[in-house]
């Protein structure tokens, strides 16, 4: 009695840590989402039983979280986090450039930031003015860190009515 009373606490509490991934939804509808365990158990028929051991599959694992995450095994973050992702990666290895074509208000490195944040060719000259205009703020003094660099290039934009819809749609 004592051992199917544990077991059954041990069930109740499984379901409410899976409880979320049960109800994520994938490309594939119904089930277990998206994640390891919708690539197991997409060519099983939706039954009850394949949807709840997707699920499992998927919490066990932390699937789920990582397929959200990089867009993979049929999850979706509509690009948002690899987009993000791309744009601190391409600061932190051309920062020194980055610095230098902002004093200046023009260069390749630049040109490519204002891509990469979304930015549209008729509102690029826009960013790049702002960028030479602001350069002080988005470059503290002494301090070397594109994240910072970045987060001040995002509060700046806001700023200008052109490039407050591209941070608006990010």
């Amino acid at each position: 009695m004592r051992k199917s009373l544990v077991a059954a606490q041990l069930a109740i509490a499984l379901m409410c840590i899976q409880g979320g991934a049960a109800f994520a939804v994938g490309a594939w509808g119904d089930g277990p989402g998206c994640g390891l365990g919708q690539l197991v158990f997409t060519s099983q028929p939706k039954a009850i039983a394949h949807q709840v051991l997707g699920a499992t599959t998927n919490g066990t694992f932390g699937a789920q979280t990582f397929g959200i995450s990089t867009g993979t095994s049929g999850c979706t973050n509509n690009g948002q986090i690899v987009k993000n992702e791309q744009v601190n990666v391409f600061a932190s290895i051309n920062f020194e450039n980055l610095s230098q074509e902002m004093a200046q208000g023009q260069g390749e490195h630049l040109a490519s930031l204002a891509t990469l944040l979304g930015i549209p060719a008729t509102d690029q000259p826009a960013f790049f003015s702002l960028a030479q205009e602001k350069y002080a703020a988005l470059i503290a003094a002494g301090e070397q860190a594109p994240v910072a660099m970045l987060t001040a290039l995002q509060a700046a934009m806001v700023t200008n009515p052109a490039l407050a819809k591209v941070v608006a749609q990010r």
